[in-house]
């Protein structure tokens, strides 16, 4: 996929319209490419807008029926005075992440919640690990696509688990990171999982050895 059409995939990614294969292309797209990340968070409010539209709609009422010519105008007049409040929440939390990342170890830089694809985006002073995580709820639980880059690949085999609000604990996906030749940039790493967790009943996620030793946590909203 060309660059450019990655920069168009950002509202059907944020929506939740991708399928896998190309979800996982975005999420390594989205580690680099702050517009990207700034229009994913931007297009949240609108897609929390059509998840109420389609949870107030009655079951009886015929799929292809029509809204009436004045729900358009107040979905658009609230999309837009959400998106507002939600730029500015965005902008604070960025500087909030910047300001954090100075001053400790692990930092969550950007999260994107609503009715769609939930991303975390974090990283760890101490371990130098870094990720960016995308949770999808699913009538099994929760489905899991984590880009990676560890700067000890290969040296160590890692995990991802998902703890519960209750402290359960369930392991989502394994991996050993290929090893990079000395003074290389690590590279990233793509894996996905699922858990039986359903996503509002995750806490946060940790992704440590399998020895046990935590090298990063991205916590949800």
């Amino acid at each position: 996929m060309r660059p450019l059409e990655r920069h168009r995939d950002a509202g059907a990614y944020a929506l939740g319209v991708l399928d896998a294969a190309d979800t996982f292309r975005f999420d390594d797209h989205l580690m680099d490419c702050p517009p990207c990340r700034a229009v994913v968070a931007e297009l949240v409010p609108a897609a929390q807008q059509l998840a109420a539209y389609r949870g107030r709609t009655p079951p009886p009422v015929d799929p292809l029926a029509a809204p009436g010519p004045g729900l358009i105008d107040r979905l658009l007049g609230e999309t837009v005075r959400l998106r507002r409040a939600g730029r500015r929440r965005w902008l604070c939390a960025v500087a909030a992440g910047v300001v954090l990342a100075l001053a400790a170890p692990a930092t969550a830089v950007l999260r994107a919640g609503g009715p769609g694809p939930e991303q975390i985006t974090a990283r760890d002073g101490r371990s130098g690990v870094s990720a960016t995580l995308t949770a999808r709820g699913r009538d099994w639980g929760t489905d899991v696509g984590l880009r990676v880059r560890d700067p000890h690949g290969g040296a160590r085999v890692c995990e991802l688990v998902a703890v519960g609000t209750d402290g359960s604990e369930q392991t989502v996906t394994t991996w050993r990171a290929p090893q990079e030749s000395s003074g290389e940039e690590p590279a990233g790493l793509s894996t996905g999982g699922g858990a039986a967790l359903p996503r509002e009943d995750i806490a946060r996620y940790e992704v440590r050895t399998t020895g046990g030793q935590r090298l990063l946590t991205l916590r949800r909203p």
